[in-house]
């Protein structure tokens, strides 16, 4: 076991940080410094080396030795404090399922400490919410070349079991059922969830709502590509006018 967690915590105290103002300097969250400090945990060797510059100390010394109040007073003038002058824009972190992930999510998906170290989106989002990122890997909610493709990102805000019913039915969730993630549009029938997707050649999948594990309603899209923005309306006016050159050059 290393002297990090250790370690840290005496920095917290000669800063005067509490766990949430040291966390949030280096984008953590207060339940994984926690972990830390208590050997309950280890963080990424991204975090260490971050933690290590930050405060100018040596991150073999960080690691391996039990630093004294008095070796830390030393570096007490060069530890960094012009955070604390910058007003930061509240972005919020959002976890993101990934395929290298997705099935180590199935097993943890209700343990803080796994979530707080899944790689993240930091976006400009309310971050009152719980929201969850889900990137894209079949075709199944593609209809007729529109739709979602494989790489795009969906992110979704968490919506409590107890108000599935109240969903407007083809309402766009993912969510957990029977050690899967099911990506598609909801549809409820009496105490039955339908998850339906857009391309035509898919079956529906129906459950009881009670089989849903968690669900996260899609407030945002990030598309690998660029969308296709004109309307069906749109399309039909383009018709009608080649339809008109085509008639105008056959009278000529």
């Amino acid at each position: 076991m290393s002297f990090f967690g250790k370690n840290i915590k005496k920095i917290r105290t000669v800063k005067g940080l509490s766990q949430t103002a040291f966390a949030d300097i280096f984008g953590l969250k207060r339940s994984a410094l926690g972990a830390y400090e208590e050997h309950r945990s280890e963080p990424k060797i991204e975090t260490i080396i971050k933690i290590a510059n930050y405060f100018s100390i040596k991150i073999d010394t960080l690691l391996t030795s039990d630093i004294t109040v008095n070796e830390l007073l030393q570096f007490k003038e060069s530890l960094a404090t012009y955070t604390e002058d910058i007003k930061k824009e509240p972005f919020a972190k959002v976890p993101c399922i990934t395929d290298n992930n997705n099935i180590d999510y199935l097993q943890h998906f209700k343990n803080d400490i796994f979530i707080d170290e899944m790689p993240c989106l930091q976006i400009p989002i309310n971050t009152s919410k719980n929201f969850r990122a889900f990137t894209v890997s079949s075709l199944e909610m593609t209809n007729k070349d529109k739709g979602f493709y494989p790489k795009d990102i969906v992110i979704g805000e968490q919506t409590p079991i107890n108000v599935i019913k109240k969903l407007t039915n083809g309402t766009l969730v993912f969510a957990i059922i029977d050690n899967n993630i099911l990506f598609r549009r909801l549809h409820i029938t009496n105490n039955n969830v339908i998850f339906r997707a857009d391309h035509k050649n898919i079956e529906d999948e129906i459950y009881k709502i009670s089989d849903v594990k968690e669900l996260w309603r899609v407030r945002y899209v990030f598309c690998k590509r660029i969308p296709e923005f004109s309307t069906s309306f749109e399309d039909k006016l383009i018709t009608i006018e080649q339809e008109i050159l085509k008639m105008k050059a056959k009278m000529e």
